[in-house]
């Protein structure tokens, strides 16, 4: 019998049926210190706490909308919103479920530079298609510029998401082909300092 400690712990997720009604799934501590960089006594707390703010044991993508938009009161949080969701909704199913939070929370505070990249690029990819468009940069964009508020004209917003789009764009596109390849994308942001520096902030 499986002590306290030990004893699993229940997430929920959506199964792929009609019914979209959640079913609980035991999920061990073992399982989680595996996935992640967390230990058991940090996964414990953190359950505690999600549990909290989400009894259904779920995360919907209007709770990430809530979250950003008390950071961010005179913004518009709705799309960058969404693209995170997605990025931390690793089922597909429109539910963050605690394992899906943790994998990705572990990521961005205990991940390598190369793990965190890669989910930046993941961020940038909208499509999934592997690589990253212009188009795709100026969604980003564009939602980072709604979520922190408009401070100009929405013709002159526009213009700057544009020429920052661009700048990006011609620095991450190594080849010119008109996509940017993870490669790419890797390669030109380990050689950017300040890049590097960002990410490591995230570091515990």
């Amino acid at each position: 019998m499986a002590t306290p400690s030990d004893s699993p712990i229940e997430e929920v997720v959506f199964e792929i049926e009609p019914s979209r009604i959640p079913k609980p799934i035991p999920v061990s501590l073992e399982d989680l210190c595996r996935l992640t960089k967390f230990t058991r006594k940090e996964i414990r707390i953190m359950y505690r706490g999600f549990k909290t703010e989400c009894p259904e044991g779920v995360v919907h993508e209007n709770s990430i909308k809530d979250i950003y938009s008390k950071f961010f009161p005179h913004g518009n949080a709705t799309l960058y919103a969404h693209y995170v969701f997605k990025t931390f909704d690793v089922n597909c199913n429109g539910a963050i479920s605690f394992k899906d939070y943790l994998i990705t929370l572990s990521t961005l505070l205990r991940g390598s530079v190369y793990e965190r990249l890669r989910w930046t690029f993941k961020l940038y990819d909208i499509n999934g298609d592997g690589s990253i468009s212009r188009d795709e940069i100026l969604e980003i964009v564009t939602a980072i510029h709604e979520l922190v508020g408009r401070k100009t004209h929405q013709v002159e917003e526009d213009r700057k998401a544009r020429e920052q789009t661009d700048r990006v764009f011609r620095k991450l596109d190594l080849n010119q082909d008109g996509v940017i390849t993870i490669e790419e994308f890797m390669e030109s942001c380990l050689k950017d300092d300040i890049m590097t520096k960002s990410l490591q902030m995230f570091d515990l």
